[in-house]
C-alpha cells in the first residue's frame, strides 16, 4: 500500500514537457501520476504523441484549442476553464493558448510518465512557437 501524500502547486515550473509545455509536478500512484500544465500566451506547442500513456485533462483557466487525431477522426476544441477531456493511447495532439494570461491545466496521466522518449513529435495542424 501506498503512503498518501499532499503537495503544493510549485511557484515556478519543474521542467518543460516534450511538447513545450511548462510542467510543474504533483502527486502520484502506481497507477498515474498529475502535473500541472502551463502555455504562455500566444504560444503553439509541439504536436506529438505518446507511446504508452493516456491522459486526461481539466483546464483551469486562460484560452485556446486542442487538436487531437485518432485515425480518421480529427477535431479542434476550445479550451476554457472547466473543460475536461482525453487523450488516449496513439491520438496525435496539439495546443495553443489564446489571450492574455496563460492557458493552464492539470493533467492525470495513466501510467505515470516513463521519460524522455514516451512523446514523440508529429506533424500538426499549427506551426509550433516552441522550443
Amino acid at each position: 500500500m501506498a503512503d498518501f501524500s499532499t503537495k503544493r502547486l510549485p511557484a515556478a515550473p519543474d521542467l518543460a514537457a516534450p511538447d513545450g509545455s511548462d510542467v510543474r509536478v504533483l502527486s502520484g500512484l502506481g497507477d498515474g501520476g498529475m502535473a500541472h500544465f502551463q502555455l504562455a500566451p500566444g504560444e503553439v506547442s509541439t504536436a506529438v504523441l505518446h507511446r504508452t500513456v493516456e491522459e486526461i485533462w481539466f483546464v483551469l483557466g486562460g484560452r485556446g484549442e486542442m487538436w487531437r487525431q485518432q485515425g480518421d477522426r480529427e477535431e479542434i476544441v476550445v479550451l476554457e476553464a472547466g473543460v475536461c477531456l482525453t487523450i488516449p493511447l496513439g491520438t496525435r495532439f496539439q495546443f495553443r493558448s489564446f489571450g492574455d494570461e496563460p492557458l493552464s491545466a492539470v493533467a492525470v496521466t495513466m501510467p505515470p510518465w516513463p521519460g524522455d522518449d514516451e512523446a514523440q513529435t508529429v506533424d500538426g495542424t499549427w506551426d509550433s512557437t516552441v522550443p
